[in-house]
């Protein structure tokens, strides 16, 4: 919290960015909506529904939020449908930016998933009609299809663009050289490039440091990390990490931090110690340091809890020292790169 010119408390406010080298500007702290979502619809039955995701919502906005990333297969669509409602409660179309997802299966039969020009072509409508928008600032590719042509894609997202239906288009989690190609041929072919890269990164799984992080800093991608506090283990003593109603039915984050638990003990045990120095919370200091990378534009924060949106905000204002730094990232051993 800040006072301002009569004593009188203002929360405090996140700042603005650059999504990578464009001119995209978003906000700095980026609300993730997976947790909002119809719980009897799709594989989140941990998920929240509108009238709870509401005074989420408002409070990251009114902290100074605009950005916000959902995707087709959160909730079986359901996710959308919220944000675009709650988002058109906020504030003018123009004024927030809306980011969503394609690649997940979102009904049953042939191209009902992956990234045909079939399947894009189909699910771009679908998710502009359940965000109620008539464009999306980013759409991302949820992640790498082996199955279609590279061409066959990259040239579908380009006239996604040139029809005005998104303004931008990013990718997700897969391996550095699947990107550079995909990367290659929309040059080649002098179609649309992706403008950023929505992969996992936090203190506990830092492998995008060997080669996507330095490909998108040299190439002007803009890196908006997903899960920055690892599913809340960072935020935690490690022992108590992996309990709650979320940690016990979802079945992807089960397979997420499982290997070197030495490692990732020491890890958050480091976390906690430089928060307590800083008078913070350990999440706090786990999404400063992520912000503090340069190749990183905006982490992606989810939130549950109203304390998880000041935190993210709160995180903005923290510099971490040098030995600080090397403190939370000595304990880490290399492993094998999860979530794709």
């Amino acid at each position: 919290m800040t006072e301002d010119g009569n004593g009188e408390n203002e929360s405090a406010r996140t700042t603005t960015t650059r999504l990578g080298a464009t001119g995209l500007e978003i906000s700095s702290v980026v609300l993730g909506m997976m947790s909002y979502g119809d719980p009897d619809r799709g594989a989140h039955p941990w998920s929240v529904g509108i009238d709870e995701a509401r005074p989420f919502v408002r409070r990251a906005f009114d902290s100074g939020i605009t950005t916000f990333d959902t995707a087709n297969v959160y909730s079986a669509g359901s996710s959308e449908e919220i944000t675009g409602t709650l988002l058109k409660e906020l504030a003018p179309r123009e004024d927030v930016q809306v980011f969503t997802k394609v690649n997940g299966r979102m009904r049953p039969g042939p191209n009902g998933a992956g990234l045909s020009r079939v399947a894009i072509m189909h699910e771009i409508d679908a998710s502009l009609t359940r965000l109620g928008t008539d464009y999306v600032d980013l759409y991302q590719i949820h992640r790498f299809d082996p199955l279609t042509p590279v061409e066959e894609t990259m040239e579908a997202l380009h006239d996604i663009v040139r029809a005005g239906k998104a303004r931008y288009i990013g990718a997700s989690s897969m391996w550095a050289w699947q990107f550079a190609e995909m990367q290659h041929v929309a040059e080649l072919h002098g179609w649309t490039k992706f403008v950023s890269m929505q992969d996992q990164y936090n203190l506990l799984e830092r492998e995008e440091e060997r080669e996507m992080h330095p490909f998108c800093a040299h190439t002007g991608v803009g890196v908006i990390p997903w899960s920055p506090l690892a599913r809340g283990k960072l935020t935690r003593p490690w022992e108590a990490a992996g309990s709650g109603s979320r940690a016990d039915s979802d079945e992807f984050g089960k397979t997420l931090y499982r290997q070197d638990e030495d490692a990732n003990r020491a890890i958050v045990g480091a976390v906690h110690e430089v928060a307590e120095a800083h008078d913070a919370s350990a999440a706090q200091i786990a999404l400063a340091w992520v912000m503090s990378k340069p190749a990183v534009s905006a982490p992606i924060v989810g939130a549950t809890k109203e304390h998880h949106i000041d935190d993210a905000v709160a995180a903005s204002s923290i510099t971490l020292t040098d030995d600080e730094v090397t403190r939370l990232e000595s304990a880490y051993t290399p492993r094998v790169p999860s979530g794709f």
